[in-house]
């Protein structure tokens, strides 16, 4: 017997302040629900601009708690639907202590659970390490009425240890809110390798895994305060399948709520044929404690 689970990808671009894109958030997740969606997933800092292309102490000010303001109003949004929405948030944990974190909101507005971005990036463009402490919550999935949620964050895409994780505690599906674009200044192939790169390490957590794998991601350029060219984010969230097989995908270049049925039996079937899990050598993997094998 199928498991459909309907779900909902809300992909968009910064529409200046947190008032204007909470509006823009109620009015999409209140179109997802008519349109039968019961998962939400929103995109990694959804409340604003991405404010890491600079080091800046103001911006701090952005911060929230958990439960806070933001997680307030989303669960309102969440009861009112009826639906389970997974936010993205800016976490003022402590004083000069600040988290990026995922929030799971569940049907009746309650907190789920959360889950703080463990791999924190510091590139160009991407000053995230100003800002964000290392996650402390580890790999945990968050149990649902709609399933248990392997929720991470953008960055943490690019490590198969996470979603492995995820997957021996049990997690249905994974779930990445992102935020990532190109360097307007690129070649159109080097932005075609990033972008293509992006989405083969979601159908490797897929494949690896026999997972359904959501990601959403913004669109729309925003442009840097420091002199640098900003960044054009290329939106392309998107739902895959535990063969990696695409369910859907959005665009490049436009907000779009990306509609999508995950058949969660699925994965039983292609594990019974791929079993990957059986297989693993856990006595041979001890040295993937260690930084480098030198």
């Amino acid at each position: 017997m199928n498991k459909t689970l309907p779900v909902a990808l809300i992909q968009e671009r910064n529409q200046g302040d947190a008032e204007a894109n909470l509006a823009r958030i109620d009015a999409h997740v209140a179109e997802a629900a008519r349109r039968g969606a019961k998962l939400v997933l929103l995109q990694e800092l959804h409340n604003g601009l991405y404010f890491c292309q600079q080091q800046c102490v103001s911006q701090f000010e952005l911060a929230e708690p958990i439960p806070g303001p933001s997680t307030e109003r989303l669960g309102r949004l969440a009861r009112e639907h009826g639906i389970v929405i997974v936010a993205s948030l800016f976490e003022r944990r402590g004083a000069g202590l600040y988290h990026n974190t995922a929030v799971v909101l569940e049907k009746d507005g309650s907190i789920a659970g959360k889950y703080r971005k463990m791999h924190i990036p510091d590139d160009p463009g991407f000053n995230e390490k100003f800002y964000f402490t290392p996650g402390d919550t580890g790999f945990h999935p968050i149990d649902t009425s709609v399933g248990r949620l392997g929720v991470m964050v953008c960055w943490d895409q690019w490590y198969p240890e996470g979603a492995r994780l995820m997957a021996l505690a049990g997690a249905e599906l994974l779930l990445y809110p992102t935020a990532i674009g190109w360097d307007p200044d690129d070649a159109q192939d080097e932005k075609d390798r990033q972008r293509n790169a992006w989405i083969l390490s979601h159908r490797g957590h897929a494949v690896a895994n026999g997972l359904p794998v959501l990601s959403c991601n913004r669109v729309g350029h925003e442009p840097s305060p420091i002199g640098r060219s900003g960044i054009d984010f290329w939106g392309s969230s998107h739902v895959l399948g535990p063969q990696g097989e695409v369910i859907a995908e959005a665009g490049t270049e436009e907000p779009e709520i990306l509609m999508a049925e995950v058949d969660l039996r699925r994965s039983e079937d292609v594990r019974r044929i791929w079993p990957f899990l059986r297989d693993r050598r856990i006595d041979a993997y001890g040295d993937l404690l260690r930084r480098y094998r030198d």
